[in-house]
């Protein structure tokens, strides 16, 4: 019978997520001589060529390929031992790591936390990472946290087998105006009169493609005056009067006095927040509890993710 090595197996993966071998050795704390060396063995195991030469790079054969298929359904049920195993020796309580954009750190994971120690039961410890909400399936795939925040517009394909997406919450964007603009206090604000407007949004990536989305939707193509992706950064400029931009509601704490928040009625933008895990440790019971304090606070923040 074939042998299956569960961590030679991990390696392939992290291989054909990462694409090269010495980037899967940086992500793994490895050497690249020691990947390949795990790798050439499990090939040996397995009795088919894993990898092929491509260049200065390697390419996962279609032996590799159909070998992952068949993993990913080992690596979430040793995810769903792993957290039935948890439940049977803490109970419900054992730590539960998070990994959170900014803005939903003191937006929902903080909350939720208080939520949890205010509970009758003793709840599972939550240890919070914040990283950039393209980084969650990552830090997911690494096993470095157990649950993850992030975007809508980061999630791998509905298909991937690996994780288990859920959605939260459905975050407005509101538009931040300098407090002396012409449309500050112009009834029945609509999107498509800021359509000349000089704009402040991210150069590249998700934020980026959601403004530009929103604008795109209200008819007209921003003009990206300047370029941040911080909130503190966005709203010093559209207090200095130098553009105007979306924020998302979550990102409140950032407001400041030389700016007026408008709410757009008419054009309803939003941003989808979703919960990530690692296909099978929703079942459980901590990170089960983790996930139904945030899932509560969501629907006190804004409208829930439909």
């Amino acid at each position: 019978m074939t042998e299956w090595d569960i961590k030679k197996l991990r390696i392939l993966r992290v291989l054909s997520e990462r694409g090269t071998v010495t980037a899967t050795a940086e992500a793994l704390l490895m050497t690249p001589s020691a990947v390949s060396q795990q790798l050439s063995n499990l090939a040996k195991q397995l009795g088919v060529p894993l990898l092929e030469a491509q260049g200065r790079r390697v390419r996962l054969t279609d032996a590799a390929h159909l070998v992952l298929r068949h993993a990913e359904a080992v690596f979430a049920q040793l995810e769903r031992a792993e957290a039935e195993l948890t439940g049977y020796l803490r109970g419900e309580a054992g730590e539960v790591r998070v990994g959170a954009f900014p803005t939903a750190v003191p937006a929902l994971v903080v909350p939720a936390v208080r939520l949890l120690r205010a509970g009758d039961r003793p709840g599972p410890s939550v240890r919070v990472r914040e990283a950039e909400a393209a980084e969650a399936y990552e830090l997911l795939s690494a096993g470095d946290v157990d649950l993850a925040l992030s975007l809508a517009a980061h999630a791998p394909t509905a298909h991937d087998p690996r994780f288990t997406l859920l959605p939260l919450l459905a975050d407005p964007l509101d538009v931040a105006l300098p407090a002396g603009h012409r449309l500050a206090d112009a009834p029945g604000l609509r999107l498509a009169d800021l359509a000349a407007e000089p704009w402040i949004f991210g150069g590249s990536g998700p934020w980026s493609e959601i403004t530009r989305a929103a604008c795109e939707a209200a008819g007209f193509v921003p003009e990206q005056a300047h370029s941040a992706s911080g909130w503190t950064a966005i709203l010093a400029m559209v207090e200095a009067d130098m553009g105007v931009a979306l924020i998302p509601r979550m990102a409140s704490a950032e407001r400041r006095r030389g700016v007026v928040m408008r709410i757009l009625e008419a054009d309803l933008p939003r941003r989808h927040v979703v919960a990530a895990l690692r296909q099978g440790a929703e079942g459980g019971p901590a990170v089960a509890r983790v996930l139904a304090a945030l899932q509560q606070v969501s629907t006190t923040r804004t409208e829930p993710f439909s």
